[in-house]
């Protein structure tokens, strides 16, 4: 089993790492930057070692600084949480080289399904359905427009190597198409260095629903339910729950075992989401997180399995203990994530919280680092806390929510508290009645 494992991470997951291994028996090693010296999962850490300035470049995105902390300190393992390196194969296959396992999937998946075309055309030929879309890279306006007069407007443009809404650019005419597949590549060139952008038919009123899987290193997958993340401004999630509104029994069942058997396929190993878009009964794959999600804890709250657990015992070799007739979905949860943002125009507002008091009781779980005191820096993401509520079924769900959300209280930087306690006495929100366009064009529209 692992002994000693590195987290190579900050924030709320960087602790939700460390309170696992806790709990596992593991040592734990924090590497942070100058600027998180005084993080919660620093100073709760067994070991920590500063690697570089607060510049995100120079510190959690440097990988010779990460895995000389690893040696340093004699870890057997590294985590890399979600964001900066979680996704990147060369650290993943570099971690492996330097034998020290990686809490993660083989290098090669990580890469597979980090550039989008691959990805889809992978999944496509393993029995999952995917959005109508390009073969390959648009190489120009000509191979746009036709593509275009085939399938229908509208048409979104993507960047193959994107995510978080970047390079993303959708187009309603023959016009736009030219001026927005500029835009797009310069956009993907700028965020991803690679130009490279793809099409697809852009769905009008479609939910984003995402699949969990669990796969260790003996041929077994789960799949665990399914999360709705339509709640989102820009591409970004705000609001999760488990299950979703509108899938039924039978829907979960059937696209849980058309992914599971894609997966089996694919030997993959450890934790994963599969990405739809959901629109009239259909299912249309639009990518796979090869990590854990920001996310994960509504499927935890709906089934009781920790799933950051179950990625260590992954990585160290264990088989899964369940198998998927144990698997079951109870009651309801919702995820909102609290940003250090302003609820009106979402700019982000870093500084010192001067109180921080988080709603407790039954059902309620907070997942964040931040406490009393503790300053917000400006270098990374605005993402402040995780307020997630459990109940019976979904309308005593949103009931706890709502009683949850009028106890929470940070004061001293203005944050996003404010729209959650509104969507959460909204009449569509409370129907279910959403898609991922809903926020920004009818909720935030009628502000």
């Amino acid at each position: 089993m692992i002994k000693k494992l590195l987290i190579a991470n900050r924030g709320e997951i960087a602790l939700r790492i460390h309170r696992a291994c806790r709990e596992m028996g593991i040592q734990t090693v924090a590497v942070h930057s100058k600027a998180d010296a005084e993080a919660m999962h620093v100073r709760l850490a067994d070991e920590r070692v500063c690697i570089g300035p607060a510049a995100a470049s120079k510190s959690y995105l440097d990988i010779k600084s990460i895995l000389a902390a690893a040696e340093i300190t004699g870890a057997d393992a590294i985590h890399p949480g979600y964001g900066f390196l979680a996704e990147n194969a060369t650290f993943a296959k570099m971690v492996e080289e330097h034998n020290i396992t990686f809490v993660g999937p083989h290098p090669d998946h990580i890469s597979l399904m980090g550039d989008k075309i691959t990805g889809k055309k992978t999944v496509q030929a393993l029995g999952i359905p995917v959005v109508p879309g390009s073969d390959g890279a648009i190489k120009d306006v000509k191979e746009a427009l036709a593509f275009a007069k085939k399938n229908g407007y509208p048409v979104l443009i993507k960047a193959t190597a994107g995510g978080g809404g970047k390079g993303m650019q959708v187009a309603n005419n023959d016009t736009e198409l030219k001026e927005r597949l500029g835009i797009a590549k310069a956009e993907a060139k700028a965020n991803f260095g690679n130009d490279d952008v793809f099409i697809e038919k852009y769905l009008t009123h479609p939910r984003h629903i995402e699949i969990q899987i669990l796969a260790d290193t003996h041929g077994n997958v789960l799949h665990l339910g399914e999360r709705d993340c339509s709640i989102q401004r820009r591409h970004q999630k705000l609001w999760e729950e488990a299950p979703s509104p509108v899938i039924t029994e039978k829907q979960r069942h059937d696209i849980g075992e058309k992914v599971v058997n894609a997966m089996k396929k694919l030997g993959y190993r450890g934790l994963g989401t599969i990405e739809f878009l959901y629109e009239d009964g259909q299912f249309y794959f639009i990518e796979m997180n090869t990590r854990v999600q920001v996310e994960h804890p509504v499927t935890e709250m709906v089934t009781g399995i920790d799933l950051v657990r179950e990625q260590i015992r992954i990585a160290a070799g264990k088989v899964l203990t369940l198998q998927q007739k144990d698997i079951k979905i109870r009651g309801h949860a919702i995820e909102c994530r609290i940003n250090a943002e302003s609820p009106e125009t979402f700019m982000p507002c870093p500084g010192r919280i001067d109180f921080n008091h988080v709603p407790g009781g039954l059902g309620v779980r907070v997942d964040s680092a931040v406490y009393t005191g503790y300053t917000i820096p400006p270098h990374y993401d605005s993402l402040v806390s995780k307020l997630i509520v459990h109940a019976d079924d979904r309308p005593k769900c949103l009931a706890r929510l709502r009683r949850a959300l009028s106890e929470y209280v940070i004061s001293g930087i203005e944050t996003t508290l404010p729209l959650h306690r509104k969507l959460a006495e909204n009449a569509d929100m409370q129907k279910g009645d959403y898609n991922i366009h809903w926020l920004e064009k009818v909720f935030l529209k009628g502000q």
